[in-house]
This record gives C-alpha cells, sequence and structure tokens, in this order.
C-alpha cells in the first residue's frame, strides 16, 4: 500500500479499509509513516468525515495496537469516566476516589494529557510530587483489584497508537472531529477492561464541540459505539460556557480537588461530581434508586472516606501525600502572582473561555507544541462568573506563573475574555 493513495483517497472523500487504516496506524506506531503523512490523514479525516464502518475499523485497531485488560473476577463492575474535555474540569480526580470509596465497583481509569485548550487529568496528576502515572499492564491490574482504583497514563502497552495519535492531533488542530475522539477515548475505555462508561459530553464555547447539536451528535456516537463493543454508556450533555470551578492549571485544579473532597469546593463542580458519580454507580447497581446513591456519595464526602481513598491512591502510586495534606509545603512555587481588576462595571454576560484555555497554556499550564514542558503551578484562579454583577476595581482573577513577560501581557489582556452589560444576562 502507498500512503499517498490512502491520504489522496480520504481527501476525495471516499471511505477507506480496515486493512488501509491498520497500513497507516500501525506504520505510524512503528515508525514506518512519519508524522506529516499521519497528520494529512488527521485533516482528511477532519474534513471528510468517517464512515461508521471506518469508526469501528479505527477503534479496533488502536486497540490491537496494544495489550487488553481482561480483570479475572467476573464478579466485579468495573467502569469508568471520560470527559470530552474543558477548562477547569478536574472532576476525575475527585470522582474516581469517590466512587471507590463506595466500594461498590472498581475503576481502572486510563487519561490523557492536556489536548488543544483544554486541560489533561494526566498533567494535574504528575503535579503531584512523587506521583507515578505510569504503571505497567501487571501493576494497573493488581493495584486497581486491591485498592478499587488505579489512576494512569497511555502506556506503551495499553493502546499506544492513541498515545502517539494523541500528540499529532493536538497540534495540529485535528481535535475536533467527532471519528477521531470515538476512536480516542474508546479504544483506550474498551481496552482497560471496564463493564461501564459515563461520558462527560462538554457543550459551549469552552468544549471541543461549542454548539449544543454538536456535543449531542458527538454523544450519540460515543454512546452507539461503545455499546457495539459491549459497554454499558450513560452520555450526559454538560455545560462547558464557563470555567468549571474557580481554578484553571494543574496543581491549583489539584488544590480545588482537595477542598471538594474534605466536602467543600464550589457549588458547581460538586454538583457536577455527584451526578457524574451517581450515574456510574447506576450502572453498577441499576436497582438502587439514584437519589439513594446520590446520598451515599454526599456521606462519603462529609465522612471524608473519598478523601482517605485519594490519599491511599497517591501514596500508592508513589506520590508525596504529605504535600497534599499540607498544601504549603508544595516544592513548585510561581515566581510571579498578579491580580487582574475590572475596568469597567456591570453584569457578566458572556465569559470566552476557549481563550481562558488558552491563556492557561501562554501562562505556563499546557503545551503549545508536544515537545513542550509544563510547569505544575501555572495558571490563574478566577473570581467571576456568567451572570454575576461586579463594579469597577473588583477582583476578575489571580495568576500564576513563572514567566514574568506571558504574565504581564496577560494581566492586560485578559478582562477581554469578559463581556460586560447593563442588564442581568438570561440564564
Amino acid at each position: 500500500m502507498n500512503p499517498y493513495t490512502i491520504i489522496e483517497k480520504k481527501q476525495q472523500g471516499k471511505s477507506l479499509s480496515a486493512d488501509e487504516l491498520a497500513f497507516m496506524i500501525n506504520g505510524f506506531v512503528k515508525g514506518n509513516i512519519p508524522d506529516y503523512q499521519m497528520s494529512a490523514l488527521l485533516m482528511a479525516i477532519f474534513f471528510r468525515d468517517m464512515t461508521e464502518s471506518e469508526v469501528s475499523a479505527l477503534i479496533q485497531i488502536i486497540i490491537d495496537s496494544g495489550k487488553r485488560v481482561h480483570f479475572p473476577d467476573t464478579g466485579v463492575y468495573y467502569a469508568d469516566k471520560h470527559s470530552t474535555g474543558g477548562v477547569g474540569d478536574k472532576v476525575s480526580l475527585i470522582l474516581a476516589p469517590l466512587v471507590a470509596s463506595t466500594g461498590l465497583l472498581k475503576i481502572p481509569m486510563i487519561s490523557g494529557r492536556g489536548l488543544g485548550h483544554s486541560g489533561g487529568t494526566l498533567d494535574k496528576l504528575d503535579s503531584i510530587p512523587g506521583f507515578n502515572s505510569y504503571l505497567n499492564f501487571d501493576q494497573f491490574m493488581a493495584q486497581t483489584d486491591k485498592i478499587g482504583c488505579a489512576l494512569i497514563g497511555q502506556t506503551g502497552e495499553i493502546c499506544p497508537a492513541d498515545k502517539k495519535l494523541y500528540a499529532l492531533r493536538d497540534v495540529t488542530a485535528t481535535v475536533r472531529s467527532i471519528p477521531i475522539i470515538c476512536g480516542s477515548i474508546l479504544s483506550k475505555k474498551i481496552a482497560e477492561g471496564i463493564n461501564g462508561l459515563v461520558l462527560d459530553v462538554k457543550t459551549g464555547n469552552g468544549a471541543f464541540m461549542q454548539r449544543y447539536e454538536d456535543s449531542l451528535k458527538l454523544g450519540k456516537a460515543l454512546k452507539r459505539h461503545g455499546e457495539a463493543f459491549g459497554l454499558q454508556v450513560k452520555a450526559l450533555i454538560t455545560n462547558m460556557h464557563q470555567p468549571l470551578g474557580y481554578m484553571v492549571g494543574n496543581w491549583l485544579e489539584v488544590l480545588e480537588s482537595l477542598d471538594l473532597l474534605q466536602n467543600r469546593g464550589p457549588a458547581d463542580l460538586r454538583e457536577l461530581t455527584i451526578e457524574l458519580s451517581a450515574e456510574m454507580l447506576q450502572l453498577a447497581e441499576p436497582d438502587v434508586s439514584i437519589t439513594e446513591h446520590r446520598q451515599l456519595l454526599e456521606n462519603n464526602l462529609a465522612k471524608g472516606k473519598a478523601m482517605e481513598k485519594f490519599l491511599e491512591i497517591v501514596h500508592t502510586q508513589g506520590g508525596n501525600v504529605k504535600v497534599l495534606e499540607n498544601p504549603a509545603s508544595y516544592p513548585h512555587k510561581a515566581k510571579y502572582i498578579l491580580d487582574v481588576r475590572a475596568t469597567e462595571s456591570g453584569f457578566i454576560s458572556d465569559i470566552d473561555t476557549y481563550m481562558l484555555g488558552i491563556d492557561a497554556i501562554s501562562l505556563g499550564a499546557g503545551r503549545q507544541k508536544s515537545s513542550d514542558s509544563i510547569e505544575p503551578e501555572a495558571g490563574f484562579r478566577i473570581h467571576i462568573e456568567y451572570a454575576q454583577k461586579v463594579s469597577r476595581g473588583d477582583l476578575l482573577f489571580t495568576l500564576y506563573s513563572s514567566r514574568k513577560e506571558a504574565i504581564e501581557k496577560l494581566q492586560k489582556d485578559i478582562e477581554q475574555r469578559i463581556t460586560y452589560s447593563d442588564n442581568l444576562p438570561k440564564s
């Protein structure tokens, strides 16, 4: 086969066979297909879409590029959750230990790094000193069964094709493709050996799918293909018209997660985490009401069980629990901390959440190219929310970065992400 003719075929809108897709993807993994040709194919798929059979083949090829987990105890229910990405979305850090603390199911979670403007769970976990997100295949299975949860990144053993494709998508503006999203998300989730999957499909200006119609289409596609591979799938469409919670940036989001795990934290983050967690418990125990599951989760937060489980997971994976118990001892301090105050008065009628995600990257919280390193301390706290009334001089943002030029520039620019109105906007 010839990569040129396969790329050209997809550019013309024609369907690729499973063999053609396998030739390109497996060749890319082995190093026989260069980045520029794989990028061209991703771009052709982005513009020309894929058929149902192509998407199914794509998922299977990515799964087959590595090992597939088969947990030995068939009497245990294994489940996971995945978000399609947004700004300030740290739900997985809370949901995984919270659900695991109930003992009703086990969570083998494979997460990704930041993608485009969206932060990644793996980058947040890696901001915890000593945390090992690269357990091998056997360690991943053993920890999941022993303590009820393991939190890892993509490895060379599980879906290595997606690991390479993921990095390429991030820097080639090919993230917003429903077929490619389906291939990436579902291959990992199927390969990790779960029975059930809860999907948090974001919509709004901070989501990859900004229109509700596109988010709904993505949710239906993920559910359809996931069920075709034998998973139980629940998909929720949730709001990403503003950052989730107040903190954006890797260590900052860990801090906010700790706050919620200690039964505090922002109301919007708490509400969404409880709802997604309850839906996961419903998959495992469909005969129990979702109200009872919500109450169980609330109780586990109040009693500190979720926090205990999180510390257990971090300790088991080599992380420094003392830093989590005393965040003031965190070794990575932002060299510069700057406040941004309102220059106008009025109601907050719009927040450009997408650009806030880009702003976090400029501070060092994400990558502009795949080889970039992340500064775990970088990011910002947002002090306002949609429809809030502010007065001139009120605090809007607190910026954290060790990049002097970037933070000073953003201090001047970031207020442009806010739109003011004289009237209270519609909810």
